[in-house]
């Protein structure tokens, strides 16, 4: 069978594996220069880092399995992360219980309320039991106001800007329930790292397929799906016009899905018209001194114009880049924010100034170089019961399939899940291609 791929990154480029395996000829379109998309990488000197921040959890099973399947486990190293919360003008360490009971921010009780609701989230798996509720009005009944209103609620607003009260518990419960389930005994928490970058998994998807015959074009735009009678039968692509396929995979955001495949059923189309994104905005610093000792800092400080404070080099040695810190400087804005089309000296302006409230040392000449990435579908807005606006893999129109981050649920995006979620779908490709 013909298959085309509408989108380059892990799972397109998982699904096209897989289909080639299988014996189908695969053609991958990806509109952007290169492969890998959220997991895409760039240039520090010579180095090869992520555009944004990636490491795995022990429990990513799917991917790991993937790397190993790759012949890439020789590069992969397994490290004690260091996760911190900045409050009150100060820098919290927290990943043990003891770091718990020193975050003085809020009173004992609730600290004793917080570690045994993330205990209880760790072990509790019925999370269809949560689909109804929102994680703030969970947390505050669970984990009291005051657990809310310093610790998790700044993260939500800080994920979800004016979107928070509306997040599902379901969202809540799998963040936790993923980070605490890959701790060990103590409590701390190893996190993996391809040295040389988690591109070397796309390198290496891309190697196998086309050693299978299958093609693989990157600054190529699909401009349309082509149907007739209820079938897909094609692709209008940019540059090459009319290309026949048998099956087409799709793995873009649903808004650009409905624009690819406006003739989709009215009641296909409305639950991808309910689809809601948050924008992920990344400015990446190279600096020649570090910022803190922690690898994963989260801010709770409405002052503060990020979310989180990612030093990759305070968990990944810094000789890998010519001795330089890289610091992320996370951020997820809706299309009403005022800084959702700031330019990346806009927002270098904008967050400089806060980086003294974390180091008081902080000086704007630390910062050699900086690079901003962006993805607008970053993380879909997920809210309650939200597992009956799922859109299926399979789409109305025969041979069309959809395969994009609102189809994780109840677990959030990341590359584990987008292999899960290429492996899936080309599992139901390859299926009904045997049914004829």
């Amino acid at each position: 069978m013909n298959v085309g791929i509408i989108g380059g990154g892990v799972a397109g480029l998982t699904a096209a594996y897989q289909l080639s395996r299988a014996g189908h000829k695969v053609a991958v379109f990806e509109k952007r220069p290169e492969l890998g998309g959220q997991a895409g990488t760039f240039r520090v000197d010579s180095a090869r880092l992520e555009v944004f921040y990636h490491h795995l959890f022990t429990n990513d099973t799917d991917v790991i399995s993937l790397i190993d399947e790759l012949g890439l486990s020789r590069n992969m190293v397994w490290l004690e992360s260091k996760m911190g919360f900045f409050h009150g003008g100060r820098v919290y360490d927290f990943v043990t219980a003891t770091d718990l009971l020193k975050f003085t921010p809020i009173g004992i009780i609730d600290r004793i309320r917080l570690g045994l609701v993330a205990m209880n989230l760790r072990r509790f798996k019925d999370w269809q039991k949560l689909e109804g509720i929102t994680a703030e009005e969970w947390i505050k009944r669970h984990a009291g106001e005051r657990n809310y209103e310093v610790v998790w609620g700044p993260l939500l607003r800080g994920k979800f800007g004016e979107s928070a009260g509306e997040v599902g518990m379901v969202w809540f419960w799998g963040k936790i329930h993923l980070r605490f389930a890959s701790r060990g005994q103590g409590g701390r928490e190893k996190l993996g790292y391809m040295l040389g970058s988690f591109g070397q998994i796309t390198d290496a998807l891309a190697q196998r397929i086309a050693a299978a015959g299958g093609t693989l074009h990157t600054s190529t735009p699909v401009k349309r799906v082509l149907a007739e009678g209820g079938k897909v039968v094609g692709l209008e692509v940019e540059g090459k016009g009319k290309m026949a396929f048998d099956a087409v995979l799709a793995t873009v955001p649903s808004p650009a899905f409905l624009n690819l495949a406006p003739a989709l059923p009215e009641e296909y189309a409305a639950k991808l018209k309910q689809a809601r994104y948050q924008a992920a905005v990344c400015l990446v610093l190279v600096m020649n001194k570090s910022l803190s000792r922690i690898y994963w800092l989260n801010i709770s400080d409405p002052s503060i114009p990020f979310v989180a404070a990612i030093e990759h080099t305070n968990y990944i040695n810094r000789s890998n880049y010519g001795g330089k810190h890289i610091l992320y400087l996370s951020n997820y804005l809706s299309p009403s924010h005022r800084l959702y089309n700031a330019t990346r000296e806009q927002l270098l302006a904008e967050y400089l100034p806060h980086l003294k409230k974390i180091n008081s040392q902080f000086d704007p000449s630390w910062v050699e170089q900086s690079h901003l990435f962006r993805d607008d579908a970053g993380q879909p807005i997920i809210t309650t019961n939200y597992s009956a606006r799922i859109p299926e893999h399979r789409t109305p129109l025969r041979g069309l399939y959809l395969a994009n981050t609102t189809q994780i649920y109840p677990q959030d995006r990341g590359v584990n899940y987008s292999v899960r979620l290429g492996q899936t779908v080309a599992g139901l490709i390859s299926d009904d291609a045997g049914k004829g």
